[in-house]
Protein backbone atom coordinates (compact mmCIF):
# COMPACT_ATOMS: atom_id res chain seq x y z
CA UNK A 1 0.00 0.00 0.00
CA UNK A 2 1.22 3.42 -0.55
CA UNK A 3 -0.57 6.05 1.97
CA UNK A 4 -0.32 9.03 -0.49
CA UNK A 5 -2.60 7.32 -2.67
CA UNK A 6 -4.94 6.17 -0.07
CA UNK A 7 -7.03 3.79 -1.45
CA UNK A 8 -5.80 0.50 0.80
CA UNK A 9 -6.13 -0.20 4.50
CA UNK A 10 -3.22 -1.00 6.89
CA UNK A 11 -4.93 -4.20 7.83
CA UNK A 12 -1.92 -6.28 5.75
CA UNK A 13 1.95 -5.92 5.60
CA UNK A 14 3.99 -8.32 3.00
CA UNK A 15 6.66 -9.35 3.99
CA UNK A 16 8.47 -9.43 1.07
CA UNK A 17 7.38 -6.23 -0.97
CA UNK A 18 9.11 -6.53 -4.87
CA UNK A 19 9.35 -2.74 -6.46
CA UNK A 20 9.77 -3.01 -10.67
CA UNK A 21 11.80 0.58 -11.10
CA UNK A 22 11.33 2.18 -14.36
CA UNK A 23 9.43 4.24 -17.46
CA UNK A 24 8.17 1.52 -19.82
CA UNK A 25 8.11 4.48 -22.81
CA UNK A 26 12.29 4.38 -22.60
CA UNK A 27 12.68 1.08 -23.99
CA UNK A 28 15.46 -0.86 -21.76
CA UNK A 29 14.59 1.31 -19.09
CA UNK A 30 10.88 -0.71 -18.21
CA UNK A 31 13.01 -3.77 -17.22
CA UNK A 32 11.96 -3.58 -13.82
CA UNK A 33 8.19 -3.20 -14.64
CA UNK A 34 8.33 -6.05 -17.17
CA UNK A 35 9.92 -8.60 -14.65
CA UNK A 36 6.76 -7.74 -12.19
CA UNK A 37 4.61 -8.39 -15.16
CA UNK A 38 6.40 -11.70 -15.20
CA UNK A 39 6.09 -12.35 -11.98
CA UNK A 40 2.34 -12.35 -12.39
CA UNK A 41 2.83 -15.57 -14.02
CA UNK A 42 4.47 -17.22 -10.86
CA UNK A 43 2.64 -18.42 -8.03
CA UNK A 44 3.96 -16.34 -5.69
CA UNK A 45 2.50 -16.52 -2.06
CA UNK A 46 0.15 -13.79 -0.76
CA UNK A 47 2.82 -12.63 1.85
CA UNK A 48 4.73 -11.31 -0.94
CA UNK A 49 3.67 -8.12 -2.79
CA UNK A 50 4.35 -7.42 -6.64
CA UNK A 51 4.29 -3.60 -7.60
CA UNK A 52 5.47 -1.75 -10.59
CA UNK A 53 6.49 1.64 -8.82
CA UNK A 54 7.39 3.41 -12.70
CA UNK A 55 9.81 6.26 -11.74
CA UNK A 56 7.57 6.91 -8.35
CA UNK A 57 9.77 4.80 -5.67
CA UNK A 58 10.64 7.64 -3.70
CA UNK A 59 7.45 7.96 -1.86
CA UNK A 60 6.94 4.33 -1.50
CA UNK A 61 10.08 4.57 0.56
CA UNK A 62 9.51 8.14 2.43
CA UNK A 63 6.32 5.70 3.58
CA UNK A 64 8.43 3.06 4.87
CA UNK A 65 10.39 5.14 6.96
CA UNK A 66 8.13 6.83 8.11
CA UNK A 67 5.33 4.28 9.24
CA UNK A 68 6.81 1.39 11.02
CA UNK A 69 3.47 -1.08 10.30
CA UNK A 70 4.20 -0.47 6.78
CA UNK A 71 7.69 -2.23 6.89
CA UNK A 72 8.31 -5.63 4.59
CA UNK A 73 10.80 -8.02 6.39
CA UNK A 74 12.67 -7.81 2.57
CA UNK A 75 12.48 -5.47 -0.07
CA UNK A 76 13.85 -5.90 -3.68
CA UNK A 77 14.30 -3.21 -6.02
CA UNK A 78 14.60 -4.02 -9.36
CA UNK A 79 16.30 -1.53 -11.94
CA UNK A 80 18.44 -1.35 -15.20
CA UNK A 81 22.06 -0.63 -13.96
CA UNK A 82 23.88 1.42 -16.81
CA UNK A 83 26.82 2.54 -15.41
CA UNK A 84 27.57 -1.25 -14.60
CA UNK A 85 30.76 -3.03 -15.96
CA UNK A 86 29.16 -6.38 -16.46
CA UNK A 87 28.12 -7.44 -20.28
CA UNK A 88 24.38 -6.56 -21.68
CA UNK A 89 21.93 -8.78 -20.84
CA UNK A 90 23.60 -9.93 -17.39
CA UNK A 91 21.59 -9.91 -13.80
CA UNK A 92 22.81 -8.79 -10.46
CA UNK A 93 22.07 -8.72 -7.01
CA UNK A 94 23.93 -5.95 -4.96
CA UNK A 95 22.95 -4.17 -1.55
CA UNK A 96 22.30 -0.67 -1.89
CA UNK A 97 25.94 0.52 -0.19
CA UNK A 98 27.44 -1.13 -3.35
CA UNK A 99 25.66 1.53 -5.49
CA UNK A 100 27.01 5.31 -5.90
CA UNK A 101 25.16 7.46 -3.65
CA UNK A 102 23.58 10.16 -5.86
CA UNK A 103 21.93 13.71 -5.44
CA UNK A 104 17.73 13.10 -5.26
CA UNK A 105 17.30 16.41 -6.69
CA UNK A 106 19.52 15.69 -9.76
CA UNK A 107 17.14 15.06 -13.02
CA UNK A 108 17.92 11.98 -15.03
CA UNK A 109 15.70 9.75 -16.89
CA UNK A 110 18.43 7.05 -16.44
CA UNK A 111 19.48 7.64 -12.60
CA UNK A 112 18.92 5.52 -9.97
CA UNK A 113 17.77 8.55 -7.95
CA UNK A 114 17.04 6.77 -4.93
CA UNK A 115 20.05 5.57 -3.48
CA UNK A 116 20.29 7.45 -0.58
CA UNK A 117 16.82 6.42 0.68
CA UNK A 118 17.63 2.78 -0.21
CA UNK A 119 20.70 2.89 2.18
CA UNK A 120 18.67 5.19 4.83
CA UNK A 121 15.66 2.47 4.69
CA UNK A 122 18.32 -0.60 5.33
CA UNK A 123 20.40 1.27 8.40
CA UNK A 124 17.99 3.15 10.18
CA UNK A 125 14.37 0.35 9.54
CA UNK A 126 16.51 -2.68 9.59
CA UNK A 127 14.95 -4.03 6.91
CA UNK A 128 16.85 -5.86 4.44
CA UNK A 129 17.40 -4.73 0.80
CA UNK A 130 18.43 -6.53 -2.39
CA UNK A 131 18.95 -4.56 -5.77
CA UNK A 132 18.60 -6.25 -9.20
CA UNK A 133 20.09 -5.03 -11.47
CA UNK A 134 20.17 -5.95 -15.61
CA UNK A 135 22.81 -4.30 -17.49
CA UNK A 136 21.62 -3.12 -21.25
CA UNK A 137 23.01 -2.65 -24.16
CA UNK A 138 24.88 1.25 -23.79
CA UNK A 139 23.98 3.39 -25.09
CA UNK A 140 20.25 3.08 -24.69
CA UNK A 141 18.05 3.81 -27.34
CA UNK A 142 16.00 5.54 -25.74
CA UNK A 143 12.14 6.37 -26.51
CA UNK A 144 10.27 2.59 -27.40
CA UNK A 145 7.68 0.13 -25.91
CA UNK A 146 9.95 -2.72 -26.24
CA UNK A 147 12.79 -4.15 -24.45
CA UNK A 148 15.56 -5.04 -26.95
CA UNK A 149 16.63 -8.38 -27.24
CA UNK A 150 19.11 -8.75 -24.74
CA UNK A 151 17.08 -7.21 -21.74
CA UNK A 152 13.87 -9.18 -22.88
CA UNK A 153 15.84 -12.33 -22.53
CA UNK A 154 17.28 -11.15 -19.09
CA UNK A 155 14.08 -10.92 -17.38
CA UNK A 156 13.05 -14.53 -17.00
CA UNK A 157 16.59 -14.96 -15.22
CA UNK A 158 15.91 -12.19 -12.72
CA UNK A 159 12.38 -14.11 -11.67
CA UNK A 160 14.15 -17.31 -11.14
CA UNK A 161 16.62 -14.96 -8.79
CA UNK A 162 13.87 -13.05 -7.08
CA UNK A 163 12.29 -16.41 -6.13
CA UNK A 164 15.67 -17.37 -4.70
CA UNK A 165 15.78 -13.99 -2.76
CA UNK A 166 12.49 -14.52 -1.11
CA UNK A 167 12.46 -18.05 -0.40
CA UNK A 168 13.70 -17.43 3.45
CA UNK A 169 10.95 -14.62 3.80
CA UNK A 170 7.85 -16.88 3.01
CA UNK A 171 6.12 -20.25 3.86
CA UNK A 172 8.53 -23.42 2.95
CA UNK A 173 5.53 -25.30 1.55
CA UNK A 174 5.07 -21.97 -0.98
CA UNK A 175 5.41 -22.57 -4.43
CA UNK A 176 7.79 -20.33 -6.76
CA UNK A 177 8.08 -21.01 -10.01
Amino acid sequence: MHISHKTNTLSFTPAVVIFGCGNVLLGDDGFGPAVITRLLDFNLPASVSTVDVGTGIREYLLDYLMLPELRPAFLIVIDVDVEGDGPPGEVRVCSPVDLPARKIHDFSLHQFPTVNLLRELQEVTGVPVAVLLARPPVPMDGFGLELSPVIAAAVEPACQQICRLIAPFVAPEAVLS
